[in-house]
């Protein structure tokens, strides 16, 4: 048996609940894995709350670091005891046992211990695919300018310093001084307060009129229709997140009135599909966290017991950098 946190119907985080689940032994293409630490990320509202529906009851949670107890037929690149992390389908991480896809799974080097990895897999991996696969038409150079907002939070600062370690000037955004602060310390060129700043007009100050060539939001709503005047001539609004809500519909033809713009809507799970581009993306990952060029900061870690707690802080954006859930 093992404790799980499952969801019997959409709603607060008053639906999270603590049960005792059974866990077996692992199927072809599976393994068993017992985790030391498991990440917290703003998807997990999004299934909590039925935004990205589940069939219930549903666990939860898509983050997790741990060692492998067993392996099922055909996976040949775990074996029990290995130490191993992951972001993945399908939703339940939030537990202390469970068996899983082997697929995305990924044998932890020795350099990161199970906190780090628990707070960087999902945010590390969405950081590599969006600074180095989500790109404008016209490529990104050292020196470009990108506009990331939300850069506070896990991804965030994850991004601003890679985005340093490429070249990139990148301008935060994030909703406080003390957080604006914050992704400056972490490799941010500039930084903009939204909620005391218009942030359209600061952009355009310090890219000298021009503008980005991307924006990079998981923010959603509240930041879309301002964002996309934030963008130079054949710019690219990347979307990643819907923490303000979804974005509401809009007429294409604004695109080629702002300058003949770009969108896409990015998911992590669609880069991660396959074994070979799931590795590919975790040893960039790793690599670039254990040079010392991107550190993690895992700012709140709760019991798991606490869970309720750690997503009403998540959603009050009482949050900054990565943020662990410990069985």
């Amino acid at each position: 048996m093992s404790l799980a946190v499952q969801i019997r119907q959409p709603g607060g985080p008053e639906e999270l609940q603590l049960v005792d689940v059974p866990v077996g032994e692992p199927g072809p293409g599976q393994i068993r894995i017992r985790h030391h630490a498991i990440g917290l990320n703003f998807i997990d509202v999004y299934h909590r709350t039925g935004l990205y529906p589940l069939t219930m009851p549903a666990g939860i949670g898509m983050e997790g670091a741990g060692v492998i107890e067993a392996v099922g037929e055909g996976v040949t690149h775990l074996r029990p005891g290995d130490r191993a992390a992951y972001a993945s389908q399908p939703p339940g991480s939030y537990c202390e046992v469970r068996v899983m896809p082997a697929q995305c799974v990924c044998r932890l080097p020795d350099a990161i211990d199970f906190a780090t990895a628990a707070g960087m897999m999902l945010k590390g991996l969405t950081a590599q695919y969006l600074l180095k696969k989500t790109l404008p038409v016209e490529g990104l150079h050292a020196g470009d300018y990108v506009l990331f907002h939300a850069a506070a939070g896990g991804v965030g600062l994850i991004a601003c310093q890679w985005a340093r370690a490429l070249g990139l000037q990148l301008i935060a955004t994030a909703g406080t001084d003390a957080k604006c602060r914050l992704a400056l310390d972490h490799g941010a060129a500039h930084a903009i307060n939204y909620h005391t700043e218009d942030f359209v007009a600061r952009v355009k100050d310090i890219t000298g009129g021009r503008g980005v060539k991307v924006v990079y939001d998981s923010v959603g709503k509240d930041t879309w229709d301002k964002s996309l005047d934030c963008l130079r001539p054949f710019g690219l609004m990347a979307s990643f997140g819907n923490a303000s809500g979804p974005v509401p519909p809009f007429a294409p033809g604004a695109l080629g009135a702002k300058g003949s713009l770009y969108v896409t809507r990015q998911t992590l799970f669609t880069h991660i599909a396959t074994r070979e581009s799931t590795q590919a993306m975790a040893d960039e990952l790793f690599n670039v966290v254990a040079s010392g060029q991107v550190q993690i900061r895992i700012d709140q870690r709760y019991p798991l017991a606490q869970v309720q707690q750690a997503h009403r802080d998540l959603e009050a954006r009482k949050t900054t950098g990565s943020t662990i859930l410990l069985p």
